[in-house]
């Protein structure tokens, strides 16, 4: 950011600026590792995807390479500082993208439109889980899915879940909003889903290793 970009913004906002900007610079140099440690089972989780596809917080493009390339894929990002890493990697991949800005409460598709949603490791730290589930089933077709892997809270009375209770304040500024300790699948069996299907696994990651893996269908 120039000094005349920085002209005429408060202090929060130049702050907010650089910690997204910053955000976007980890994953773009951490995902690598993560993907070692979850790349099968995402292998799996996309392996019939068909049509038109919509990601919700597509980041730096970890899932591109994942996807088949007849897919038509939509991508709602809200931090765009992650845009340039994203549209990298597609063009790495020579994958067709359509890169929208929006958030998770407010998808830019039109209603049952679309055949699967896609979300990792995002439902942790949007600011209405509820919202957004309510999001992903207004643009769903009928019988649509929504796929899901997402790290979650650790169970109750454990040393880790008190660790992620504790650690949860300063967690969320690092994290871009995320929540090391929301219990994620209960907001899921609660959206309305006519079936959600999902496995625990455990990452072997500090603070978040605890994550669901599955599929919810309209």
């Amino acid at each position: 950011m120039t000094v005349n970009q920085i002209i005429g913004y408060s202090p929060n906002q130049i702050c907010a600026n650089f910690s997204k900007r910053f955000f976007a610079w980890m994953m773009a140099q951490s995902s690598g590792t993560y993907e070692k440690i979850v790349g099968n089972r995402k292998r799996s989780l996309f392996a019939n995807l068909q049509g038109k596809v919509l990601e919700i917080g597509p980041g730096t493009g970890p899932n591109l390479p994942y996807y088949p390339k007849d897919i038509q894929w939509i991508g709602i990002e809200p931090n765009p500082h992650m845009h340039s890493y994203l549209q990298k990697q597609a063009k790495k991949l020579n994958l067709n993208i359509d890169l929208r800005i929006g958030n998770a409460e407010w998808l830019d598709a039109e209603d049952n439109s679309i055949d699967t949603v896609v979300s990792t490791l995002v439902l942790c730290s949007v600011p209405n889980i509820d919202s957004t589930l309510q999001a992903i089933l207004r643009v769903l077709k009928p019988d649509g899915h929504f796929l899901f892997l997402e790290h979650v809270a650790a169970p109750q009375r454990t040393v880790l879940r008190q660790l992620q209770r504790t650690i949860s304040p300063i967690w969320k500024v690092i994290g871009d909003g995320c929540h090391p300790d929301r219990e994620t699948w209960i907001a899921l069996e609660n959206a309305g889903f006519a079936s959600v299907n999902y496995e625990r696994f455990d990452a072997q990651l500090p603070i978040i290793s605890p994550h669901i893996i599955g599929v919810a269908t309209k």
